[in-house]
């Protein structure tokens, strides 16, 4: 099989197995469940955690809900806001795990909210969360450095060949973005070494400075790479070309295939009480009517796909199924 497992499992290990201890002892010392009238809420301060370093998808929708809600006073009381990257996403969602039934802690997800259970003993699944809602999925670019002759698709493949293996780096150790590198190279017929990071920041600095022959980046995370010309777009994964780069191949009409999407959406901790679900579903039909939220789609290249509650969980167990035999076709569960 030309693909090699991603590197760094060892510290994604480590880092799960923190963030479950973590968690565990938090639980032991007594869960945050929060006793109030159901009228009342919310009336209290929000714990927003984002599970993944600024400026990469996770981060930026994240703060784009945040802010309408702020905008529209949708939220009564203050939100904050913080970055608990570490894990593939699982240190930020242990930190809910260990505030178990309480309804004004909250986070986004992303793909490894599916996949990093799947790979590491996280002591969570999607299962065990409050699901509020799916609202868009995220497609990815694949881009080299700009100061690389490698222009096209069938330039890139041909140099892979050539070099017998090539190192390309995602956001997560086994996520999304591993995926669809492993995909890519399994279908084209190159050897992939796969370099994970925890931050959009980290993951473009490794490009630029020689350290990654290319990576997959979401279109609203690279975008204005792109322009500047500090990277070459080579394909895109989603199902249509991108209107801003109308000469960019998508994968489909390259003859790839089961190149997954990003799941954006919103889920509460374990146990987190019902009217607290269905106030934020609520509140969030109203958020995605907003022409900020519009706005927010067309600027990061979503495609827009709402999902509420039960729906929401019944997309998680489809999406997760069909993860967990990709990754195990590729070797890397």
């Amino acid at each position: 099989m030309p693909i090699n497992k991603p590197v760094l499992l060892p510290v994604l290990a480590s880092l799960a197995s923190a963030a479950l201890v973590a968690a565990l002892t938090a639980c032991g010392a007594g869960s945050s469940t929060v006793q109030e009238n159901p009228d009342d809420y919310p009336s209290r301060e929000l714990d927003w955690t984002i599970a993944f370093g600024p400026g990469g998808g996770n981060d930026i929708m994240s703060r784009t809900i945040v802010e309408i809600l702020n905008k529209k006073d949708l939220y009564p009381a203050d939100i904050v806001v913080e970055n608990r990257e570490g894990g593939s996403g699982a240190k930020g969602w242990g930190h809910l795990l260990s505030n178990s039934g309480d309804p004004y802690v909250i986070s986004s997800t992303s793909g490894s909210f599916i996949t990093t259970p799947l790979q590491a003993d996280t002591g969570w699944t999607p299962a065990d969360f409050t699901h509020i809602g799916l609202f868009a999925t995220d497609d990815t670019l694949f881009v080299t450095p700009g100061s690389s002759d490698l222009t096209t698709w069938e330039d890139w493949v041909a140099h892979a060949e050539d070099e017998g293996k090539v190192t390309v780096g995602g956001i997560g150790t086994v996520n999304v973005d591993y995926i669809i590198q492993a995909a890519l190279a399994e279908q084209a017929g190159y050897k992939i070494e796969y370099v994970p990071f925890n931050e959009e920041g980290q993951l473009q600095t490794a490009l630029s400075s020689g350290s990654l022959d290319a990576i997959v980046s979401n279109p609203g995370s690279i975008m204005g790479q792109v322009e500047s010309g500090d990277v070459n777009p080579l394909l895109f994964t989603g199902m249509k070309r991108l209107k801003a780069l109308p000469d960019v191949p998508t994968g489909e009409e390259l003859g790839y295939e089961d190149l997954v999407s990003m799941p954006r959406g919103l889920i509460l901790p374990p146990d987190a009480p019902d009217y607290a679900r269905e106030w934020w579903i609520t509140t969030m039909k109203k958020v995605v009517k907003t022409d900020a939220w519009q706005e927010y789609l067309d600027k990061n290249y979503l495609t827009a796909d709402v999902r509420w509650g039960d729906d929401f969980t019944s997309y998680l167990d489809a999406t997760g199924t069909r993860f967990e035999k990709e990754l195990k076709e590729q070797g890397a569960i």
